[in-house]
Formats: structure tokens, sequence, C-alpha cells
């Protein structure tokens, strides 16, 4: 993929380089008001198992890691690879710069480009910002599983959100 630059806004895959502030940001993100259960990284080795360089879009101003949109295949099933699903993060010194929605931007262009037709995420009914950000990207709700989760002592629904892309007409079996 090619890097992306509006001003001194860099979009590229992620790389090994970045694992260090990924964690940080993970770690500040990922919250109960974010996500029903905290993320554990063992170690470096831990996340890049789980997010290897390339499964990720990050976000660089002037240098500096400012956001990411990770991506991949939500089952092994041949069935199923036209479909990614995506998660999203912008640190908060950078929120509500427009990086959010550039991100989503960039992931929509390369997902169509690999033949995916449908972007998916999933959602705490309770992140009403969360909501209205996806929905203001494309997003609208799927389906939801009611009281899913209990958090802060209240129960949470967990929302399916999907965007569907145009230009995607092959079977998204090389999407990387």
């Amino acid at each position: 993929m090619q890097q992306i630059n509006g001003g001194a806004l860099t979009i590229r895959p992620s790389e090994i380089k970045d694992a260090r502030e990924l964690i940080v940001l993970d770690n500040m993100i990922w919250t109960e008001d974010t996500t029903p259960g905290p993320l554990m990284w063992r170690s470096r080795e831990d996340y890049l198992l789980h997010a290897p360089p390339g499964s990720q879009l990050v976000a660089l101003q002037e240098g500096v890691l400012c956001g990411y949109v990770g991506f991949g295949c939500p089952s092994g099933m041949e069935s199923n690879r036209h479909v990614c699903e995506v998660n999203i993060a912008v640190h908060p010194r950078f929120q509500r710069q427009g990086i959010g929605g550039m991100l989503i931007e960039a992931i929509k262009r390369h997902a169509a480009a690999h033949g995916i037709r449908k972007l998916r995420l999933r959602v705490l009914s309770s992140n009403e910002p969360a909501l209205a950000f996806y929905r203001k990207c494309g997003f609208h709700e799927e389906g939801r599983l009611k009281d899913e989760f209990y958090l802060s002592g209240h129960y949470v629904d967990e929302v399916f959100m999907c965007c569907m892309l145009t230009g995607g007409n092959e079977d998204g079996s090389h999407f990387a």
C-alpha cells in the first residue's frame, strides 16, 4: 500500500518498529468504557503474534504515532473471506482532528482494493461517542447482543455494525 500524505499526516501499514507505541496506545484507549475486558499483552512478542506487522494501518503526524485501524478476517472460513473486522484507536491528544475518519477511509480503500465487500466491527452500546463516529463514517447497526456484558454495575449490549464496500468483486483471499 502506498503512503497517504495529508499535510503532516501519513497513513501506512504497521511495522515491527511500531509495536511499543501501539502497545502503549492500546493500554491507554481500551478501558472498561470501550472494551468488555482488559487487553493483556504479556510481552512485545505476544502483541506481535496477535497484531503482526501489516495487520494495521497506522497514522503518524510529523513522525508521531497518533492512531491505528486494525483489520483481519473474522474467521478462517473460505466463505467468509470477503468480510473484514476492524478496530480503531486514536491517541486522546489527537482525537477530534479528523484522524479517525481518515483511518476509516484508508481501510475502506485498502479493503476494497483487496476484494473485501464488507467491513464489520463491534462496539459497546454504552460507548455513544464511538457509535456516533461509526455512523458518521457510513456504518450501520446490523445486530445486537442484549445485556452481553456487565460493566461498572450495568448491563451493556454488544452492537455489531457494518459498512458495505463497492468495487470488491473478488473473494478477499489475497487481503493482507
